[in-house]
């Protein structure tokens, strides 16, 4: 009964490492997706410059140099944080902000204002939200004349972000010049790849737990078999 229960024991916690081990490499694989609550936007920003969500369809090579850009301008001086916002499921739970990126901008703003201070950029497809976060900054939204965002997004959004980035740079007195436009050698399928990566790790996992619990079960056979000669 001893052993019987002992290996009961061993089985079960096998198979909790190995549920929690496959959990663990899931949310990894999809921080985003699986972790985003009433405003995504927030949790990024809370720590990166750019909110850019996967239905932008900004190019790779936009990606950079809004990434780059963004590092320049706050290494004179001048640190922002731009939100991306190209469709109304990038807002979370607060979509009736949707086409309105000033006032999301100021709420965005109260969202972030205990962990950051400084300009904050919304751009959506009908236009840009600027607000300064904390009591001290101040922003100039005529430095956003006459650029325009695209409402069909894409490329053009990446350009009137870009644009827009280094219009409020400029206007601040730390001129910066948008890098040059060049693609990380990541191919098209990376991200399958990343994944038949994580799902083949999953795999070993269960086997090796399935296989800690096969080895278990002999033991427990002699235990009972044991207990059955005695009687």
């Amino acid at each position: 009964m001893t052993h019987s229960t002992h290996n009961l024991n061993y089985r079960w916690r096998v198979q909790l490492v190995a549920s929690a081990v496959i959990l663990a490499l899931v949310l990894a694989l999809f921080p985003s997706s699986a972790l985003a609550d009433g405003d995504p936007a927030s949790d990024v920003l809370a720590t990166q410059s750019l909110f850019l969500p996967q239905d932008a369809g900004i190019p790779l090579a936009q990606q950079n140099q809004l990434t780059a850009l963004l590092g320049s301008a706050a290494s004179t001086g001048y640190p922002l944080r731009v939100a991306i916002i190209a469709s109304k499921s990038d807002l979370g739970s607060v979509t009736e902000l949707w086409r309105q990126p000033e006032t999301y901008a100021r709420f965005l703003g109260q969202e972030l204002s205990l962990v950051y201070h400084g300009p904050l950029l919304v751009v959506m497809p009908n236009g840009f939200g600027l607000v300064g976060v904390g009591p001290t900054t101040t922003v100039d939204p005529s430095a956003l004349a006459g650029v325009r965002t695209g409402a069909a997004g894409g490329p053009a959004l990446g350009t009137a972000s870009l644009t827009a980035i280094q219009r409020l740079a400029g206007a601040s007195g730390h001129p910066v010049p948008i890098p040059a436009a060049v693609a990380t050698p990541s191919g098209p399928g990376s991200n399958d790849t990343l994944a038949l990566i994580v799902f083949a790790i999953g795999v070993v996992v269960i086997v090796v737990a399935w296989a800690a619990s096969l080895r278990a079960r002999p033991l427990r056979g002699r235990g009972t078999e044991a207990v059955t000669r005695r009687r």
